[in-house]
């Protein structure tokens, strides 16, 4: 029987992907950049073919590894499934777990639906926030874990999805061929808010902030009802919204990175399982594009 892939070098191998350099791939699984690049080697020799390419600083993946990566997402997942279906060790308690609501509506279904199959005794708690605030609630022991856009802030995370940022306005309107453009964003402490009006200032193109609200909901209603465009994460999307592209005058905006952030005051064996859960629930939710159409 051949040898079998081992596991801890495929988690290796999806979080260089996932950060996109072994350097900040060795601070996610907690090991040494040697020994990061130590699995990477093992890995390709087992497969006997490469699986990285040096892009300047990146590690871009080859063909070969872009095929892996599949296998790998899914052998993770089955892996952490099987674990937690054996564990004698039942656990019990709450964990805390807070998000924006621009990722409740896709990502904590199936967030939710795995861990309670594999934790039925655990309560999870959820408190949907915008990101700013949830690095406070979990400096100040609010929260066990918590799901954010990483903007490069000083506060580090585990970035382990990237997705586009997009354009987006109502396919049924015109609204962005309106002058000057309206907008629909959030807070002025939002990333995503100082991107678009960086973009749009970089262009030239005169736009005023129509409305402004934390919530992804009342932003999406806006843009929906013509009254405003916004910008969303490709996971963001609804029915009835339309991308904008450069054809439309929109240059393409910087990429969106999703990442945890764990208490930092107090270890637990809850939040490090709901974060397993989380990673490998997430791996494979990029289609949002076509689902919304």
């Amino acid at each position: 029987m051949s040898a079998l892939i081992d596991v801890d070098q495929l988690r290796t191998f999806i979080a260089i992907v996932e950060t996109g350099s072994f350097t900040k791939a060795a601070e996610v699984v907690h090991k040494t950049q040697s020994a990061v690049s130590m699995q990477m080697k093992r890995l390709e020799e087992r497969l006997g073919k490469p699986v990285f390419a040096r892009d300047g600083r990146a590690s871009k993946l080859t063909e070969d590894g872009d095929r892996l990566l599949d296998y790998a997402r899914r052998i993770i997942k089955l892996n952490v499934e099987a674990l937690a279906a054996f564990d004698d060790k039942e656990l019990s308690g709450r964990v805390r777990l807070g998000l924006p609501d621009d990722y409740a509506d896709r990502y904590l279904p199936e967030i939710m639906a795995r861990f309670s199959r594999a934790y039925p005794g655990v309560e999870l708690t959820v408190l949907c926030q915008p990101s700013v605030d949830l690095v406070e609630l979990i400096d100040s022991n609010e929260l066990d874990l918590a799901i954010i856009t990483d903007c490069g802030s000083s506060r580090a995370s585990e970035v382990f999805r990237r997705e586009r940022l997009l354009w987006v306005t109502s396919n049924r309107h015109s609204t962005h061929l309106e002058e000057p453009l309206p907008l629909a964003l959030g807070r002025t402490t939002c990333g995503w808010r100082r991107a678009a009006i960086e973009c749009l200032e970089t262009i030239g193109r005169p736009h005023h902030i129509a409305y402004t609200s934390a919530n992804a909901s009342a932003v999406a209603s806006a843009v929906l009802s013509g009254l405003a465009i916004s910008i969303c994460p490709e996971s963001g999307l609804r029915p009835g919204m339309r991308v904008l592209s450069p054809a439309d005058g929109f240059p393409e905006l910087p990429p969106c990175r999703v990442g945890l952030i764990r208490n930092p005051h107090e270890a637990s064996a809850l939040a490090d399982a709901l974060a397993e859960h989380i990673i490998s629930s997430l791996d494979n939710l990029s289609e949002a594009a076509q689902a919304a159409e």
